[in-house]
């Protein structure tokens, strides 16, 4: 994976371009204004499938990086630098001597599985550690070696003098979390830890999560991995790998705050539980978790910290389409509390569960005095900053009903108060630097010849309108790519995915593809041919209309011999359009 593989695995396309463009779900795609044009109708798509916009305003489209180039006026190498950074990506990870780009990930995945590999023996090795773990904790053998659990000896370099051994460079141990510098030396990053391996859905090794295994005065109880090209702490769900099989036959997760939560619920054989670092729910977790069941469970401890956490996912579980319900932890303060004295009591609490909001009018409803004023603007404070972030209108209305009727106000007050809180709370889009906007008749040739080609794209049997045109009334190269392709081959299946001849304008191919869903999915057979027979002649007028004014200039200059040349031609154009309208 290079470069810009990553920075596009760690961010979402729709979050980039959403810091310009007030986006708006509509289906599986964003809508929102052209940030190139003064348009009143949304028209701007985003596909977050696709990972790909199109302006159906401007014609303009791409990928993240593109887009980043046209708003903020940055050439490649800028944009990738700006993302980057966004990412948490370090782009000197992946330059090598010969100046190419692409980091060794693999060794850096060998030293993490090395290390996993040493503080499983240490563990083993360390009496104290094992008991933790095996008596207090009460895992088992089998628990202890399916989750890879270990100890980090406390001598300060045990592991650095280990994969040096192992012919790891102190580069790649850096590069990988594993290591340090203190007091100007190179160092463990963990010591005198009970080690918990973090890896990715698949199962490789990514990282740690390393709890302390005595207490030391000012220490941190847990510490984590630092951000690395392989670890994200925004975007990695601890136990995904070894519990996304049973995520998709329950057909719902159940996402508690510990790593040792999990472990201990897999034990008890419920193995359809999660955990993040700690409380930070994100947007990147909830769409990861989505893609196994939209219907997810949070298992926060029921503190402050874990209100705070409920109220910011509501509005990210709505906007990645995840139904996020509250599970309340009764008979102990956490999961893990409650498995060690009753498993049977875990498992069914994991199936009563209240959906979000509900949870939260709920919680701030027995928490307040609702018969004082200060009670009720307390509570609808709360509670419509949560509902402001609903995307679906009817499910904001019904709140809207329940807030007046637990707090016993007017409707009227509570619509007036969340507009005020929807206004107050609008996002300040980023400025775009660039207001370079597409001329009319560029603009028209583009958006003429992208249309003709996702018909012609997706639906074969309308591919014969391509005959007669001429290469060049296609504007953009990639366009001319894919026309000279779909007129060479003429039985080619577009939507059965990428063809080796297209690779090279895979980007271009999905924003037609994004072009025919938005306008044409719907639309009958025989009323695409109608279609395509009105664009193909539209391309030919504009192309025609294009040359001739090409043609008209040059004759201004030109000698008897062009001159001859030049009006052949405008023959041969006007020839052309005839044979179009025939």
């Amino acid at each position: 994976m290079d470069a810009v593989q990553e920075v596009k695995a760690r961010l979402n396309i729709e979050d980039v371009v959403g810091e310009y463009v007030r986006l708006k779900r509509t289906g599986k795609n964003y809508k929102g204004l052209s940030p190139f044009t003064s348009e009143k109708t949304p028209s701007f798509v985003v596909s977050p499938e696709k990972q790909i916009w199109h302006d159906f305003s401007s014609g303009r489209g791409g990928d993240m990086f593109s887009f980043v180039q046209e708003v903020e006026g940055l050439d490649f190498k800028g944009s990738l630098e700006l993302l980057a950074r966004k990412a948490g990506v370090d782009l000197e990870q992946y330059q090598t001597k010969g100046g190419k780009s692409g980091p060794n990930k693999e060794r850096l995945h060998e030293a993490l599985a090395s290390a996993v590999k040493f503080y499983q023996v240490q563990l083993g090795a360390n009496k104290t550690a094992l008991d933790y773990v095996a008596k207090k904790r009460a895992f088992t053998r089998q628990t202890i070696l399916d989750f890879g659990l270990g100890y980090s000896p406390d001598t300060g370099d045990a592991l650095l003098q280990y994969l040096r051994k192992k012919g790891f460079e102190e580069s790649e141990l850096t590069a990988s979390g594993l290591t340090t510098k203190r007091n100007g030396r190179i160092s463990d990053m963990f010591r005198g830890r009970i080690m918990v391996p973090l890896c990715d859905q698949f199962g490789n090794p990514i990282g740690f999560t390393a709890r302390l295994l005595h207490d030391v005065p000012g220490a941190p109880k847990y510490i984590n991995t630092p951000s690395t090209v392989l670890y994200d702490k925004s975007r990695h769900v601890y136990g995904l790998h070894l519990a996304k099989k049973s995520i998709q036959q329950e057909k719902f997760s159940v996402l508690a705050e510990g790593n040792l939560d999990v472990i201990a619920s897999h034990q008890a054989g419920v193995k359809n539980v999660v955990a993040t670092a700690g409380t930070a729910l994100t947007e990147m977790q909830l769409k990861v978790l989505g893609r196994f069941s939209p219907d997810v469970r949070l298992a926060f401890d029921e503190d402050r910290a874990g209100l705070e956490a409920t109220e910011r996912a509501i509005p990210i579980a709505t906007k990645t389409g995840v139904e996020l319900s509250i599970i309340t932890i009764e008979g102990g303060k956490d999961p893990d509390e409650l498995i060690r004295q009753s498993p049977d009591a875990w498992k069914k609490t994991i199936t009563q569960h209240v959906y979000a909001v509900d949870w939260l009018i709920k919680t701030y409803e027995n928490s307040l005095d609702l018969t004082s004023a200060k009670g009720k603007r307390l509570f609808t404070d709360k509670v419509l900053g949560v509902v402001r972030g609903l995307q679906d209108d009817v499910e904001k209305d019904h709140y809207v009903q329940v807030v007046a009727g637990r707090a016993q106000i007017d409707q009227g007050a509570v619509r007036a108060k969340l507009d005020r809180v929807k206004q107050d709370n609008q996002p300040r889009l980023r400025q775009s630097k660039t207001t370079t906007l597409v001329t009319h008749d560029y603009s028209e040739s583009i958006k003429i010849g992208d249309r003709l080609l996702a018909i012609t794209l997706m639906m074969p049997s309308i591919r014969g309108y391509l005959q007669d045109i001429k290469e060049e009334a296609f504007v953009q190269p990639d366009a001319r790519t894919l026309f000279l392709f779909l007129r060479a081959n003429p039985d080619f299946e577009g939507a059965i995915g990428e063809h080796p001849d297209l690779i090279e304008i895979k980007d271009y191919v999905k924003i037609v593809s994004l072009q025919f869903e938005e306008l044409y999915a719907n639309v009958e057979g025989l009323e695409l041919q109608y279609e395509a027979a009105r664009l193909r002649t539209r391309l030919i007028e504009v192309f025609v209309k294009d040359q001739k004014k090409q043609i008209t200039k040059d004759l201004e200059s030109a000698d008897e011999a062009l001159s001859d040349k030049l009006l052949a031609q405008a023959r041969d154009l006007d020839q052309l359009l005839k044979r179009t309208k025939e």
